[in-house]
């Protein structure tokens, strides 16, 4: 059976009748959503320890969802129906890893990196530069541990997890997709995040 020979609704009518040829098919003319879809949530993943192998299964039994409830009277082509199928299955996979993600600051934070979403190393943000450093005075008699643990009291929950996918390189928009929180709400967290910060540590 030779992919053009039939057309999309043909295809799908014949999985309909249990043909693992049409499947095959189908999947080998639409596996590049896969892939395409794959690479949109990769670094959320690897932020939050989840398996890349384990969201391609995920991405898979999206694909399959989509195979199955496509109907011919549905407004959108198949190609359309399968990423937004794809992709709202890696979106639940994603989340329901972000809520298992407490792991994610059993690292210490680097003091030194510079992360994008601040412009400027996180020492810097916290220090005033001043001879009498406070962040050097609390790093010298602190683990950095205890650092996270004050930084954690002082922000709410909602904020300490921006701020942690933020330490961990993920950008505004990928924070709302995992937060389910508009980019406006995001950048305002940011903001609070910043002077609760600055006012913990007695900066200016």
């Amino acid at each position: 059976m030779e992919c053009n020979e039939f057309n999309d609704y043909e295809l799908i009518s014949m999985l309909r009748e249990s043909s693992e040829e049409a499947k095959d098919i189908l999947y080998n003319k639409y596996s590049y959503i896969i892939d395409i879809e794959m690479k949109k949530y990769q670094k959320m993943a690897r932020v939050l320890g989840y398996d890349l192998n384990d969201l391609y299964q995920d991405a898979l039994v999206g694909f399959s969802d989509a195979l199955n409830s496509y109907r011919d009277d549905k407004d959108a082509a198949l190609s359309s129906f399968i990423t937004l199928c794809v992709d709202r299955r890696l979106q639940v996979s994603i989340k329901k890893a972000g809520r298992l993600k407490n792991k994610m600051f059993s690292e210490s934070l680097s003091l030194e990196y510079t992360y994008e979403s601040f412009a400027i190393p996180l020492m810097d943000m916290l220090s005033d530069n001043s001879v009498n450093d406070p962040l050097e005075n609390i790093v010298k008699a602190e683990k950095t541990e205890e650092i996270n643990k004050k930084i954690k009291k002082v922000l709410s929950p909602m904020e300490f997890e921006v701020f942690s996918l933020m330490m961990n390189e993920l950008k505004y928009d990928e924070i709302a997709t995992l937060l389910d929180e508009d980019l406006k709400s995001i950048d305002n967290a940011i903001q609070r995040i910043k002077g609760k910060l600055k006012k913990e540590f007695n900066l200016k």
